[in-house]
């Protein structure tokens, strides 16, 4: 049966779990094939770079056939409804969306016979040229510890996520002040500065009005995170879980009654 989505999941302005929700990972499995589409695009921009880079790191795909991979894998797993065979009980999502990748990228090995570039899978449009800037700034080990490096480049992309999302609620709220310092302070502030005295002079602003909007969108940021969260992990207890991993607290644990 399919959940009913809300409106607009981020605006969920607690931190516990609803008793009803829109979960991703849930409706990647519907009947409905709409549905399951809608939820594949959610997941896609949540994991292509993480499977995009374990293929470059742990497989030594090149960029190319990287590329063609990233997208075969998703092509196939919704042609296959493969996400719908996630059983909670086995591994965390982002853990059996790993194994799902290597078992793919064996089989195609065995098989040899992996279709050209272009071979007639829908293209998405992914910025592998991004991805791969990033590599280029993040090298790892010869032999990299595959789940430790698929779950902090997952932990990124969620992340690169909820600032996109907060980027658009500023927009759409004519906050952008406080999203450029949030972008100022918060995400491009090296060692040496600035301050938050340097910034009122920047923004011409009083040093108490930079505290409170940096403040504000550091809470809606956690608050988006959370929302995305809600919408990538199957039950309660995993979306909790991953919280704790993520941001350091337990959300919901009062309410929910449920044991960790």
């Amino acid at each position: 049966m399919s959940e009913t989505r809300p409106a607009n999941p981020a605006a969920h302005q607690g931190t516990s779990f609803p008793a009803t929700r829109w979960s991703v990972v849930r409706a990647a499995g519907d009947p409905d094939a709409a549905v399951r589409a809608r939820a594949m695009d959610k997941l896609i921009a949540a994991y292509w770079r993480p499977v995009y880079k374990h293929l470059r790191w742990k497989w030594r795909l090149s960029a190319p056939d990287a590329e063609d991979t990233t997208q075969d894998f998703f092509a196939r797993a919704l042609e296959r409804d493969t996400f719908a065979r996630y059983d909670p009980a086995q591994a965390r999502f982002r853990t059996f969306v790993r194994l799902c990748v290597d078992r793919f990228v064996a089989n195609q090995l065995q098989a040899a016979g992996r279709q050209k570039r272009g071979g007639g899978t829908p293209m998405l449009a992914l910025d592998f040229a991004g991805a791969e800037s990033e590599i280029a700034i993040q090298p790892v080990s010869a032999e990299p510890d595959a789940e430790a490096v698929f779950r902090r480049e997952w932990t990124r992309s969620l992340f690169m996520l909820a600032v996109d999302d907060l980027r658009g609620l500023c927009e759409e709220r004519g906050k952008r002040s406080h999203f450029a310092l949030f972008e100022r302070y918060d995400l491009e502030r090296t060692e040496d500065g600035p301050d938050y005295a340097q910034l009122a002079a920047e923004f011409d602003l009083p040093v108490t009005q930079i505290t409170n909007y940096l403040a504000w969108a550091r809470r809606e940021l956690r608050r988006l995170v959370l929302a995305r969260l809600l919408e990538l992990t199957a039950t309660t207890s995993e979306y909790r879980s991953e919280a704790r991993d993520l941001l350091g607290f337990d959300p919901g644990a009062s309410e929910s009654g449920e044991t960790a």
